[in-house]
């Protein structure tokens, strides 16, 4: 379970109650963890027995959230030792928003900050996982809009400690993507997990697993079936998540997840 679903809780209730949910993995998000304490948090984690499947989120290099390269770099290098501290499976990279920038221009300045990046990483035994986005959530965020972009930059790189995160929740729709979901797996270091009733838009407004129109089912079975042996990370957000009642969130996301794996028996 992602923090960002359980958005009112605090750090110190989203390790507790995911415990006593059930669940055995947490997606960690920064803002969270830093309110708690960086130390103290990771203290707790390994107290509480849960993995980090990943830490979210790095990034922002292309100065739309106002920091130059130089402080977006500064800033992932921290989140890289954190991650590593806190032995985490990834660390989630947005590339930033494309900020009036070329494409060939915002590409570069992504370029130069995973060429500094991957040293850490690979020092830290930190995997960095690049977001793309579906075109109208990622104004924001990234310039990457497509998983096939997406692939083509990890590949380029030729580093086993960049990989990418697939959000069913952006792509999930794609006839083309779920019908070659083999040649995703092997870039995947994490599949996010959200659903919608609605029109992708820029504050992807989310409803509970299987209420909605993403067919998990096949994607999840699918990319099992294609050997993605990753985490499943549940991330939903958007104003009616964030009204809803957590522990209830919590258990039916749970639910939901296991009756998306009964037609091919996996539980």
């Amino acid at each position: 379970m992602s923090e960002v679903t359980t958005y009112r809780w605090s750090f110190a209730e989203d390790v507790s109650r995911y415990c006593e949910a059930g669940y055995e993995a947490i997606g960690v998000w920064r803002q969270k963890l830093s309110d708690y304490g960086e130390e103290d948090g990771i203290d707790l984690l390994a107290e509480s027995g849960l993995k980090v499947t990943n830490l979210l989120w790095a990034g922002g290099f292309t100065g739309s959230d106002g920091r130059s390269l130089e402080e977006a770099i500064d800033d992932a290098a921290h989140a890289v030792r954190l991650a590593g501290a806190m032995n985490a499976n990834c660390l989630v990279v947005y590339t930033g928003g494309r900020n009036n920038h070329t494409f060939r221009h915002a590409r570069r300045l992504l370029f130069a900050a995973i060429e500094k990046l991957l040293v850490l990483a690979e020092d830290a035994e930190v995997t960095l996982a690049i977001e793309p986005m579906h075109p109208a959530c990622a104004d924001e965020w990234t310039f990457l809009t497509d998983l096939r972009s997406t692939i083509n930059l990890v590949e380029s790189f030729r580093s086993e400690h960049l990989k990418m995160v697939f959000d069913v929740y952006h792509f999930g729709h794609d006839r083309s993507i779920l019908e070659n979901l083999a040649e995703i797996v092997p870039h995947t270091a994490l599949v996010q997990l959200g659903d919608r009733l609605t029109a992708h838009n820029i504050d992807q407004d989310r409803c509970q697993l299987g209420c909605g129109v993403v067919p998990l089912s096949e994607i999840i079975n699918g990319l099992l079936e294609a050997g993605y042996a990753g985490d499943f990370d549940v991330e939903l957000i958007g104003q009616d998540i964030e009204l809803a009642d957590y522990d209830n969130l919590l258990t039916n996301s749970r639910l939901a997840f296991n009756d998306l794996l009964a037609p091919v028996g996996r539980q």
